[in-house]
């Protein structure tokens, strides 16, 4: 019997191992992408042959910002394969900027914003997580509803934790939930 509790606390080990590398890759992963940027919404083909060019002008000008030294990419491109159905949605850019200071301003300034119009489209700019912070972001939606119910105030702090003050007398304390 005791072989068999060997096998199982080893089997644990390797599991609580594997979750702390897991949790590792994605932070590094979360880590790797801080001066990305995702735009969605912008229409196939809208950008031309070269997207950082576009991007370099388009991206003043929705959100009103003025970029000093000038906005620079390290590289920009469409994610997914491409589809010849125009109805369907356009495929997001990742934008890689070269200072981090230019992608936090125009996080703030679409988090401020919401929505940013090209035309006849609805743009919005977000951050570039990992699919496992994606994931566990998601699955805050599902609290929203309820805590609007509640009259609660709460946000995510970054990337992925659930935040909201609660005040007991005479004291305001965050709450966070991971």
């Amino acid at each position: 019997m005791g072989s068999l509790e060997t096998q199982v606390t080893t089997y644990r080990d390797r599991d609580q191992d594997l979750l702390y590398l897991r949790s590792k890759l994605t932070d590094l992963q979360d880590r790797s992408r801080k001066d990305n940027i995702r735009l969605l919404g912008i229409p196939e083909h809208e950008e031309g042959t070269d997207i950082q060019t576009f991007l370099g002008s388009v991206l003043p000008k929705l959100t009103s910002l003025d970029f000093d030294p000038p906005l620079e990419f390290q590289r920009a491109h469409r994610v997914g394969p491409k589809h010849s159905d125009t109805s369907l949605r356009p495929r997001p850019i990742i934008a890689c900027l070269l200072r981090h200071n230019h992608a936090r301003q125009i996080l703030q300034t679409a988090s401020k914003h919401g929505l940013f119009r090209i035309g006849q489209h609805d743009i919005r700019i977000t951050a570039d997580y990992s699919k496992d912070t994606n994931e566990r972001r998601k699955a805050f939606l599902a609290l929203r509803p309820r805590l609007c119910q509640l009259g609660m105030k709460f946000g995510l702090f970054d990337p992925a934790r659930l935040w909201s003050p609660i005040t007991v007398y005479p004291k305001t304390s965050i709450i966070q939930m991971n």
